[in-house]
């Protein structure tokens, strides 16, 4: 493993999620600001990373496989949260959609990388929108409170919706790719 602050920034994505998930259970006012700012702040990591790693050329096998394990994990355990506390099925939709296509697009790469044709799936631009949708609905949601008269919460609803659009366009641009032609056949 190559010791870097791009990839170092990345275990820090990973670290902050326990801290996230404590602060959100505890029995304060403060405590649903508090694990948002510290999710941007992760998600800061997210574009942070990739950009730093680029400009100085430090980019890695090893980071590149765990920046979206890192994606994946905030995504999934801020969901998890956030349905366990609204216990809704407009929650639980899209939670489910997100996801099963996460679990879906990792498996693809990974049944791509073995036939050598990862690239084929490699992430795209909408797979960067997709995820700057998600962790921006899941900032709001996760915030919970009115800001400035603005109901947060209810935006956070209608963008996890958008993020969800966005989430299952970026799966069938990507099983697309994948299946464009006879060379994934068995």
């Amino acid at each position: 493993m190559k010791q870097n602050l791009p990839t170092w920034l990345t275990l820090l994505r990973i670290a902050l999620l326990p801290v996230i998930v404590v602060i959100f259970y505890l029995d304060a006012p403060w405590a649903r600001p508090v694990s948002c700012i510290i999710f941007v702040l992760a998600g800061i990591t997210d574009w942070l990373d990739g950009y730093l790693a680029r400009l100085w050329g430090v980019e890695s096998r090893f980071g590149a496989f765990l920046d979206p394990v890192a994606d994946k994990l905030m995504v999934a355990t801020v969901l998890i949260l956030i349905v366990e506390f609204d216990n809704s099925p407009w929650l639980t939709i899209p939670a489910i959609v997100i996801i099963g296509r996460e679990i879906t697009i990792s498996a693809l790469r990974e049944w791509m990388a073995g036939m050598g044709q990862r690239g084929k799936v490699a992430v795209g631009w909408i797979g960067k929108v997709k995820t700057t949708a998600q962790i921006t609905s899941l900032s709001m949601l996760l915030y919970l409170h009115d800001l400035f008269g603005l109901p947060i919460y209810k935006m956070g609803m209608a963008a996890l919706y958008v993020a969800t659009v966005l989430t299952i366009w970026s799966m069938v641009g990507y099983m697309n790719a994948a299946f464009s032609d006879s060379s994934t056949e068995e």
